[in-house]
């Protein structure tokens, strides 16, 4: 998969998720500095003649050679489809300290393919079985990250599930900080939380938030939780209405994906 490391991973190899640590450790900082989050939307092969049976070890192979030990990529993860519009979907993410480390980063990822398959008939075997799992049509998005953060705190070895909101910017509102602060952050069933605004990619209204949950049934227990949450925080309802009022006009609309991490590859 040379030619997908090369052009995605140099131009973004991006999350979610991330993606967490690095957004986590900037958010908590004072001044708030964003970190850059480059996003690849990627499509397994529909050819029936490839084995998948391999996908995991060949890309743990990559990360361990290659991911792990570049420095300039601060976080990075790749997160399956659960339920999206198109079950294909595989988004690979990862995160740079600053949008120059995004082009440096693969200077430092030729180095690396370089040391870890020293030999260039090994080296290509390699990549082509790689490059054959996926779609030769991919999509690119780079983000920062914004100040709404909730670190994930988690020992688990399973896959998680990754709720994301893909908001369209409205054209003003209010409240965003208070209902992070008084609803987001005191919702127990929602382990991590990130948010991110589009800096590159085919639409410059793009709002991301990202929900990390346990489980895919904590996910309906958070909403009923959040209700809850909202009418401990706002029990006035002429208040509640007014509030509301200005909230709703943060996004103009948005769209949701569910996808899970692939815990062995994340950074």
């Amino acid at each position: 998969m040379k030619s997908f490391k090369n052009v995605s991973f140099g131009i973004l190899v991006f999350l979610f998720i991330f993606t967490s640590k690095a957004t986590a450790q900037e958010a908590q900082k004072e001044e708030f500095k964003p970190v850059f989050l480059t996003v690849t939307t990627l499509h397994r092969s529909n050819d029936p003649n490839i084995d998948f049976s391999d996908w995991k070890k060949t890309e743990q192979e990559y990360y361990d050679k290659v991911t792990a030990k570049n420095d300039l990529i601060l976080g990075s993860g790749y997160y399956f489809h659960y339920f999206t519009p198109d079950d294909s979907e595989i988004l690979a993410v990862s995160v740079y300290k600053s949008w120059e480390d995004i082009e440096k980063a693969n200077e430092v990822t030729a180095k690396l393919v370089e040391q870890g398959w020293s030999d260039e008939a090994n080296r290509k075997a390699f990549f082509d079985k790689q490059n054959s799992y996926y779609s030769p049509v991919h999509s690119d998005e780079i983000y920062a990250s914004l100040n709404f953060n909730k670190p994930l705190k988690t020992d688990s070895k399973e896959p998680l599930i990754y709720y994301v909101k893909k908001n369209k910017a409205g054209t003003g509102g209010s409240g965003y900080k208070e209902y992070f602060d008084n609803v987001t952050m005191k919702n127990s069933f929602v382990k991590g939380v990130h948010t991110m605004r589009h800096r590159w990619g085919s639409n410059s209204q793009d709002a991301l938030e990202v929900f990390i949950f346990d489980n895919l049934g904590d996910v309906e227990k958070s909403f009923k939780e959040n209700t809850r949450l909202e009418d401990a925080h706002w029990p006035d309802k002429t208040k509640a209405d007014a509030f509301f009022k200005g909230y709703s006009k943060i996004f103009a609309g948005h769209g949701d994906a569910i996808y899970r991490n692939v815990p062995s590859l994340e950074k």
